[in-house]
């Protein structure tokens, strides 16, 4: 490989890791925001589901882990250090392996993924009772937010504790429809009706969900294909350039 394609090829990969930086920096950054967000439909399911959890701690961890490749990829590239350089590839390689092994999982294990989001829901449907908890809030502020009622349906909040036991009829304040007269509006809590039909949404947010990943499934697609191109990008040039290196010259390693 002439001189020339060599610094192309030098300076190219140093720009690729460093994209690779950022895009380590933006997964542990929504890693971050998985585990600690609290108003929106994430919060309702990392208060009752370890899988969650576990999946965010995944992602904060890759995100790092990509961080630090982007940096020692940056390091073998401008210095061209074969030992990083074939590190670099190594762990892109395991990180490309590990991405379609989950992709895989979570496509045949989605009807179990499913049945555990329902279930976490509808245990927070029966035990709602309006207080400061940050499950209950994010899931007020889903139903406001996307224009549902309950999980599958209003019929969901039949099996409230409070709404079954009450004498009075009782309905969650964030499914009323706005289109319907009534007084001043709550966003929680549990909300009075004066005729025996709930002035709520019809519509249950499983229904609001679906139709918003339908809708984006191509960018999200499109987004994960990316990512795999850009990776494997990544370990051809690497190892274009380890190839050119015939010998490992140490000296070139950066002294501090």
């Amino acid at each position: 490989m002439g001189k020339g394609c060599i610094t192309a090829t030098k300076y190219l990969l140093f720009l690729f890791n460093l994209l690779f930086f950022i895009f380590g920096a933006l997964i542990m950054g929504f890693g971050l925001w998985v585990l600690l967000d609290n108003q929106s439909f994430i919060a309702v399911l990392q208060e009752s589901s370890t899988t969650l959890k576990v999946g965010s701690y995944i992602l904060i961890g890759v995100g790092s882990l990509s961080m630090l490749m982007g940096f020692l990829g940056c390091i073998g590239a401008i210095y061209e250090i074969r030992c990083l350089l074939g590190l670099y590839f190594t762990c892109l390689l395991l990180i490309l392996i590990a991405q379609v092994t989950a992709a895989v999982l979570i496509y045949f294990q989605r009807d179990l993924l499913k049945h555990e989001i329902s279930s976490i829901v509808n245990q927070i449907l029966v035990n709602y009772t309006g207080q400061n908890k940050t499950s209950e809030h994010a899931w007020d502020y889903l139903q406001r937010t996307i224009q549902c009622c309950g999980w599958t349906g209003p019929s969901n909040w039949t099996e409230n504790v409070w709404i079954r036991n009450s004498t009075q009829t009782l309905y969650p304040c964030s499914c009323r429809n706005t289109s319907f007269p009534g007084t001043e509006l709550q966003e929680t809590g549990l909300c009075q009706s004066l005729v025996p039909e709930w002035p709520v949404y019809t519509k249950g947010c499983i229904s609001s969900v679906e139709d918003w990943l339908l809708s984006n499934c191509g960018v999200i697609l499109g987004v994960c294909i990316g990512v795999a191109v850009i990776e494997l990008l990544g370990m051809v040039l690497s190892m274009c350039l380890c190839k050119s290196v015939h010998q490992e010259v140490y000296t070139k390693v950066p002294k501090y």
